[in-house]
């Protein structure tokens, strides 16, 4: 079997083979659900399965989220979503937002959770307890890890805006963690950046030309496509929508096509941008 290209590249030719930023969370909330199905775990990878179906033309990535999945101890259905979407969607990226970060053998089997158990492309991780948080990830040499960097909610103010005083310049805690990420080679390191604050995107990429993004926010949280492309100044980068994509349409009949303009319409947003 030939050796897997780097996660860098690989998303790279999925952005361009699809000509598009969007990349398509699957955040299968039950009490969301369309028609009979709400309230139903057990529709959670129907319900997956539909969306990507009817996505997976518009969208360069999916991302699910885990812990959806997790809370209603339906894993077995996580799984079934991520071999449907290397079914019907060969090649594109599948980015496991986890949000891990521990140490040392702990993170060894968060890593093969994410890698082998799910056979993800990339994973999010919190690096707040020190760059050797990540190093399990990285040897996995084809696979790619998200760090949070600038996250699109209020609350991240409060550690990720704070300047270090005892470095040069004294950057922002943000700033720190763009600069380091641009210093790691292989191309297996990328950013969390929150659409909601371009100007803070903007200077990431200041700092992390080549580092891939992954940006949150686009849709129900209120970040603004063109905005985000202008900030990201054409570096690599994927743009997430969730909510406003899944619970586009509330009908058991429809739920897939609605979702399907809901992606469409993104995925125009931010070509046209």
């Amino acid at each position: 079997m030939p050796e897997a290209s780097p996660f860098a590249e690989r998303l790279r030719a999925a952005v361009h083979a699809s000509d598009s930023l969007l990349c398509v969370g699957l955040d299968p909330d039950p009490a969301r659900f369309p028609g009979e199905w709400r309230g139903d775990a057990t529709r959670m990878a129907a319900f997956c399965c539909a969306i990507v179906d009817a996505t997976h033309d518009l969208a360069a990535a999916f991302k699910p989220q885990i812990a959806y999945f997790a809370a209603c101890a339906a894993e077995d259905q996580l799984q079934r979503v991520i071999e449907h979407i290397r079914h019907v969607a060969p090649g594109k990226p599948i980015v496991l937002d986890a949000k891990r970060g521990d140490i040392g053998d702990t993170a060894k089997l968060y890593a093969r959770e994410a890698f082998e158990r799910y056979g993800a492309d990339a994973v999010t991780l919190s690096p707040y307890m020190g760059f050797d948080t990540i190093e399990p990830y990285l040897a996995w040499a084809d696979r790619g890890v998200f760090l949070l960097c600038r996250t699109s909610n209020p609350g991240g103010d409060e550690l990720q805006m704070q300047r270090l005083a005892d470095l040069p310049g004294q950057p922002r805690v943000f700033e720190m963690l763009a600069s380091r990420a641009a210093a790691q080679a292989g191309g297996q390191v990328g950013l969390v950046v929150g659409a909601t604050y371009p100007h803070e995107l903007a200077r990431v990429r200041e700092l992390a030309p080549q580092v891939p993004l992954l940006v949150p926010g686009v849709g129900a949280q209120g970040g603004d496509a063109a905005a985000t492309v202008r900030a990201n100044g054409g570096g690599p980068m994927l743009v997430n929508s969730s909510r406003a994509i899944l619970y586009a349409g509330t009908r058991l009949a429809d739920f897939a096509e609605r979702a399907r303009d809901a992606a469409l319409a993104t995925r125009d947003a931010l070509r046209k941008a």
